[in-house]
């Protein structure tokens, strides 16, 4: 990457994670460009000349945070190689660890939400949202299958199914300790991934 090539891509880092911030405390309606421009210390003109509309942007945005989330769970299922079991308590704690990261941004989840239901931005967060539960629900149920041919998960279990689950329990959780802010999100998914693992064992 030339010097150049850094510096807008550097530039436009900068724009998205201002704008992270102005969506998060704003919601999308209430967002203006002016705020994201003052937010990132640059001028309105500059925002422009990285993103055609506030829609492009918002959706930049997305794109940022999913790949938080895509990273903790690439670097979880990478880290442990003790059984399949392990690998999906180390992928657990991965996700379940970005909560104290992201919770002051989570209010963009709920507008990621809502713009797949909006009329100008449905098809264009609908098929992004079902291509990161396709790949999150791939991924745990590529662990699965490996304990199950492995041996260490009985041969009855439906991998899809379980992971469908999981990745929806992970969502719930996140969603729960948004509006609580007591609930731990990470020591509840520890316990009751511990309780999903015993019944996915092969006792035989």
């Amino acid at each position: 990457m030339s010097a150049t090539d850094n510096y807008r891509q550097n530039k436009k880092d900068q724009i998205v994670k201002a704008a992270a911030v102005v969506f998060a405390a704003s919601g999308y309606s209430g967002a203006v460009i002016a705020d994201i421009a003052i937010q990132a210390r640059i001028g309105k003109g500059t925002v422009y000349e990285y993103f055609d509309s506030k829609e492009d942007l918002f959706f930049a945005v997305f794109e940022w945070y999913q790949k938080k989330t895509e990273k903790a769970a690439i670097d979880g299922i990478a880290s442990c190689g003790d059984g399949a079991s392990e690998r999906l308590k180390a992928l657990n704690e991965s996700l379940m660890g970005l909560w104290a990261e992201i919770k002051d941004v989570f209010m963009l989840v709920m507008e990621f939400w809502s713009a797949s239901s909006s009329t100008r931005m449905r098809q264009r967060f609908k098929a992004a949202f079902k291509q990161i539960y396709d790949e999150y629900r791939h991924s745990v149920c590529g662990l699965i299958q490996e304990g199950i041919d492995g041996g260490e998960f009985h041969p009855d279990v439906k991998p899809d199914a379980v992971a469908a689950a999981l990745v929806g329990t992970w969502d719930a959780l996140f969603l729960q300790a948004w509006f609580d802010d007591h609930f731990d999100p990470a020591k509840t998914a520890r316990d009751f991934l511990v309780t999903v693992i015993r019944g996915l064992l092969n006792k035989a």
